[in-house]
């Protein structure tokens, strides 16, 4: 129910939680209703749907996923949406085996195989293990890959992924390599560019745009986004009266969020913005929305969006229309696959917390 991700809102921190559709005790319905970001999740076949580095901390506590297993899949799924030099916390099963093996009801042989095979995952992904104290451990990513393309002449696997868009993430399979970080020039060099501290982050220049690694988007453009959405959210204050009133509203969603220049104006409010970025655009831009310090997924508006009915206070569209008119006109049959992004290959994993920004 996101009591972690509760916890770290209070605090200024956006984390994006997710767990399976229960249908007994619904968690993500229950989060949403607390006023806490969540979405409907599952790590299973598919990548999660969230782009390349955009997760400052991933954080694991009693989900029950199998690490070790499938050559570390799910390992490095959380390795491709982790930031350079992110960090990996693991609580629960293995972590303290030797004090809770007996509650847990494993053996002591089985527990510490799973946690050496976790750690030699771990590893493989040229992670550091920083500290393990308690039922907590936490792994950190490296800031670039120098050293770790280098150990590939002895670790072979996971090999480096090769000819794949790291921020492909809607119905993409996931797939038993790392996915390369940017190439630096030095070692001390942060791979894609280093972050500003918050609350800076919100409104500096994002490094995806700043190197001109998202074509046909300028710095320019950024800057007049921003701009842009302030004045709009201003007059929507004005128009609006329930708008501008504190703690009237919590839950909100940008249904074509861009480079979340709308979340950006209202960060200075009591709310969160789940910024939403239509597969049918320019779907780079969800890394921008992360490098900001805000949350988001992409989505499909032809497809359900994986979460419950009356989660959001307040929707906001802006030329989602105008995406879809030559799609809905020409009868093009929106799913694609006719994949639900509910089901299809998923697991049965249970009582997950999702990656935090």
């Amino acid at each position: 129910v996101a009591s972690w991700g509760a916890y770290l809102l209070s605090r200024n921190i956006l984390a994006m939680s997710f767990a399976p559709r229960d249908s007994h005790e619904a968690q993500v319905q229950f989060a949403l209703e607390r006023g806490v970001p969540a979405m409907i999740g599952v790590l299973a076949s598919n990548r999660l749907t969230y782009p390349a580095r955009a997760f400052d901390m991933a954080h694991c506590s009693r989900c029950l996923i199998p690490w070790q297993l499938y050559d570390g899949l799910y390992l490095i799924e959380v390795d491709r949406i982790l930031r350079p030099g992110g960090y990996w916390i693991l609580s629960g099963p293995p972590i303290n085996w030797k004090k809770h093996w007996k509650g847990w009801q494993r053996t002591r042989e089985d527990l510490n195989a799973e946690q050496r095979a976790i750690e030699s995952v771990a590893k493989s992904l040229c992670w550091k293990k920083i500290k393990e104290v308690g039922d907590i451990a936490i792994w950190q990513k490296p800031t670039n890959h120098i050293h770790c393309k280098a150990s590939r002449r002895i670790i072979k696997s996971p090999p480096f992924c090769s000819n794949k868009n790291p921020d492909a993430a809607w119905y993409e399979k996931m797939e038993a390599c790392i996915t390369p970080l940017p190439e630096v020039s030095d070692i001390k060099e942060v791979a894609g560019g280093e972050l500003k501290k918050w609350p800076q982050r919100l409104t500096a220049m994002p490094p995806r745009i700043a190197s001109g690694s998202i074509e046909g988007v300028t710095a320019e453009m950024f800057n007049e986004d921003t701009r842009l959405w302030k004045k709009r959210v201003g007059h929507y204050k004005s128009v609006i009266s329930q708008f501008g009133q504190k703690d009237r509203y919590r839950n909100l969603l940008d249904m074509n969020a861009r480079f979340g220049g709308f979340a950006a104006a209202l960060a200075g409010d009591p709310m969160w913005v789940m910024n939403m970025v239509p597969t049918i655009g320019n779907s780079t831009t969800l890394g921008v929305i992360y490098e900001r310090g805000l949350i988001g997924n992409y989505q499909d508006w032809c497809e359900g969006m994986s979460t419950y009915p009356r989660t959001y206070d307040l929707i906001h569209a802006d030329s989602v229309f105008s995406l879809y008119k030559d799609r809905v006109r020409d009868g093009h049959h929106p799913a694609g696959n006719g994949q639900n992004p509910e089901a299809g290959g998923h697991g049965d994993h249970q009582g997950r917390r999702g990656p935090a920004s």
